[in-house]
């Protein structure tokens, strides 16, 4: 019975926090490759990013080229704070059942079926999960001006300051 409410309760949570997820919302939405007008480069470290900012004029289509150089598995993710607090119970759950492991990944428990058409695959639009050495990138197309935020949501490093400032004008 405890496993069937655990199973249930996972269920619900993944459901709330997909949206924090989402690809929509995020001052943004997914980017057309044909469009980019420019790639940055984003360099994750344990517990802090280069650069600390980034700026981008409303409308513009960007390349967001990520690298991990941390000893430890980093998420990359576009949102407001409120979005990433949401999306931190999902990141937690993805540590409480051993997706997460420190310094990489469990790509089989990715897969597991949460319920209700859920799964931990972390396929998110406006975000990037990497272990140490992996690199990957995501384009985004910043619509609107918003109180956005790149933030790596790994129980505890948002907490330690593993965020960055987003200007959109």
């Amino acid at each position: 019975m405890n496993r069937i409410l655990n199973g249930l309760a996972a269920a619900l949570l993944l459901s709330a926090t997909t949206a924090a997820g989402a690809a929509s919302g995020a001052g943004g939405q997914p980017g057309d490759p044909q469009q980019v007008t420019r790639t940055i480069e984003v360099v994750m470290h344990d517990n802090y990013f280069e650069p600390e900012q980034l700026s981008f004029a409303a409308g513009e289509t960007v390349r967001l080229k990520v690298r991990n150089e941390g000893a430890l598995v980093h998420e990359f993710n576009i949102g407001t704070a409120a979005m990433h607090e949401a999306h931190q119970g999902q990141m937690q759950m993805m540590v409480d059942h051993g997706v997460i492991r420190g310094d990489h990944l469990n790509r089989e428990l990715m897969k597991m079926d949460m319920g209700g058409g859920h799964s931990m695959a972390h396929d998110h639009a406006n975000s990037l999960l990497l272990e140490p050495g992996q690199e990957a990138e995501l384009v985004w197309k910043f619509d609107h001006a918003d109180q956005l935020e790149f933030a790596c949501n790994v129980p505890g490093h948002y907490q330690a300051g593993m965020m960055g400032g987003i200007d959109v004008e």
